[in-house]
């Protein structure tokens, strides 16, 4: 048996979401199968082949090396609650199971009022005693973020932090002096140019980490060494077969104070196991195997159209010259 993935048998996959989120109503990605089972490679496409190395590089990983032994055997997590209507986003956070809501905010210039009446709403799903944090995605300037938060912070009820509220880290580092809520560093971790080496501590109180662009577990482990913060791990939304390094991660971290933003496969219509890896009581199990694909639904969600097909299977073999 080769100890490479098998590159040939490699399949696009396209699920439809329930809802727009990222500005995508449908995820795609490719498949790989390697000697230890499946992987995932589903790089957004805007990212450039240099920052999609990344996801390929996790997928390698997981297919040839396998993951670290795990510290725990359940991961706490949050539910997602997209931008949508305040009415949704109670719905989603009432029937979630999970205690920790992380909301979207900031998806366009006017959305604070919807911000506020969505935070709102999902204070009053979740109660006096849960927790919500919110992300911004990197779009404010500093005056805009230290307004936003203080009043989202106030119909939140209080908020557990706020993520990325701002592109920089000079940027974050100025907003953290001017608020009471703690801010989280995701984008500024991952998309720097070399994670390893940027100097977040005091700009951030929490890392988030999303181990498939980062490269794979042990090098999601190192960064969050590196970064010396509290983790959190986030989806990069997959299917359950990439989530499973994610989950990996998870579980290998040395200690794991914050709900993980693992529950994403509630956003997909659909997956391509038939286990598909859901909290239940607000909580993943760590999987014992890699789940493998279901053949009935791998058919099912292959990819339907030929030309977006072969844009993936090409980019996929550009990426693999660079790793």
């Amino acid at each position: 048996m080769s100890d490479q993935p098998n590159w040939e048998a490699a399949v696009v996959y396209a699920i439809p979401l329930r809802t727009r989120f990222r500005g995508i109503t449908v995820r795609e990605g490719v498949l790989i199968e390697g000697p230890l089972g499946w992987g995932e490679f589903c790089p957004f496409p805007e990212y450039d082949d240099r920052e999609a190395a990344g996801w390929l590089a996790t997928a390698v990983e997981q297919v040839t090396v396998g993951r670290p032994e795990p510290l725990r055997d359940r991961i706490p997590v949050n539910c997602t609650v997209p931008a949508v209507t305040a009415d949704r986003a109670h719905a989603i956070v009432a029937g979630s199971g999970c205690r920790t809501a992380k909301v979207k905010i900031a998806d366009h210039p006017d959305s604070l009022p919807e911000d506020l009446a969505r935070v709102a709403a999902v204070r009053d799903a979740l109660g006096p005693d849960g927790a919500i944090r919110v992300d911004a995605n990197a779009v404010w300037d500093v005056a805009t973020a230290v307004d936003s938060i203080t009043r989202i912070d106030q119909a939140a009820g209080g908020l557990e932090y706020v993520e990325q509220p701002c592109r920089t880290i000079e940027e974050l580092a100025a907003v953290r002096r001017r608020v009471e809520v703690r801010i989280a560093a995701d984008e500024s971790i991952r998309r720097a140019e070399d994670p390893l080496r940027v100097a977040v501590a005091g700009a951030a109180d929490i890392a988030v980490l999303k181990c498939t662009p980062l490269g794979g577990v042990r090098r999601a482990l190192r960064v969050a060494e590196a970064a010396g913060l509290p983790c959190v791990v986030s989806s990069a939304l997959e299917t359950s077969i990439g989530l499973t390094a994610q989950i990996a991660l998870a579980a290998s971290l040395p200690t794991l104070e914050f709900a993980c933003g693992l529950g994403t496969l509630a956003l997909f219509e659909g997956d391509v196991v038939t286990e598909s890896l859901r909290p239940t009581d607000g909580y993943l199990p760590v999987p014992a195997e890699l789940p493998r694909p279901d053949p009935e639904l791998l058919h099912r969600f292959r990819h339907p159209d030929p030309e977006r097909e072969k844009w993936w299977l090409q980019r996929l073999q550009r990426v693999r010259s660079l790793i």
